[in-house]
This record gives structure tokens, C-alpha cells and sequence, in this order.
């Protein structure tokens, strides 16, 4: 188990991948919104730090699959698109959806404090993903 994911996260269903390598592959981000507000008012460097842990996590439990491989051999082509969710209880919801669809990803859990921060798909084609994320509503 790595330090900071979700007990799910490394158990995550896998998405079959279509026949034809995909076009645009994105790994979306989606980062809690209200820890930069008060009360907990994170200062932005903490912010990034959240969703680089789940970014890398993400890459690393998911390396075998076809879709990361591609999208890590082209590193100057790589696209993130990083989403906000107002607040922990969307975020927890979030996951438990992308659970249920078999959608890869990781949620990073800040430790000590056992704080879910952000989570991270595995890179996907967008239109995989889009439209599921769009139901919640998340911010740009």
C-alpha cells in the first residue's frame, strides 16, 4: 500500500481499452476546492503538491496499462486538465462513482491527518471520461 491513497484506489476496476490508439489522451486532476478557503486556507504550494502526489500515483499504479505508456512516451505532448470539486464530501462521492464505472484512478489521502485532497485518473481518451465528470459539475 502506498502512503497517502485510498485503501480502493490500487483495486480500481479496469476500463477495456479501445482497439485503436486514441488521439488525445488526458489525466484528469480534480483537487478540493475549500482547503484553500477558510478554515483551512492551504497556501497554493501545498495545493500543487496535493495534486502531484496524485498525479504520479496514478502514472505509477497504472504503468502497465496501454493508455500510460502512450501518453508517457510523448512528454511534450502530455495534457492535464485539473478540475475543481467545492469540497470533501464531493470529492469522496467523485471516487466512489469512478468505483462503480470501473474508471482508473487514485485518491491521495494527505497523511498524517488522513485528508482526501485530490484525485487522479490514469490518462484516458477525453471523451471516456468527459461527459462523467460533467455530471458533477466540477469547476474549471
Amino acid at each position: 500500500m502506498h502512503r497517502g491513497l485510498s485503501p480502493a484506489s490500487p483495486t480500481v476496476g479496469k476500463m477495456a481499452a479501445p482497439a485503436a490508439e486514441p488521439q488525445f489522451l488526458v489525466q484528469y486532476l480534480v483537487l478540493r476546492r475549500d482547503l484553500s478557503q477558510a478554515p483551512f486556507s492551504w497556501p497554493v504550494g501545498a495545493l500543487v503538491a496535493q495534486a502531484c502526489h496524485a498525479a504520479t500515483a496514478a502514472l505509477h499504479i497504472h504503468r502497465d496499462h496501454p493508455h500510460t505508456a502512450a501518453y508517457l512516451g510523448e512528454l511534450g505532448r502530455m495534457r492535464k486538465v485539473v478540475l475543481e470539486a467545492p469540497d470533501e464530501n464531493t470529492l469522496k462521492e467523485l471516487a466512489r462513482t469512478l468505483q462503480e464505472k470501473s474508471v482508473d484512478h487514485t485518491l491521495w489521502l494527505e497523511q498524517p491527518e488522513n485528508i482526501a485532497t485530490c484525485i487522479a485518473l490514469r490518462p484516458y481518451p477525453k471523451e471516456e471520461v468527459s461527459q462523467l465528470l460533467k455530471k458533477f459539475r466540477l469547476f474549471r
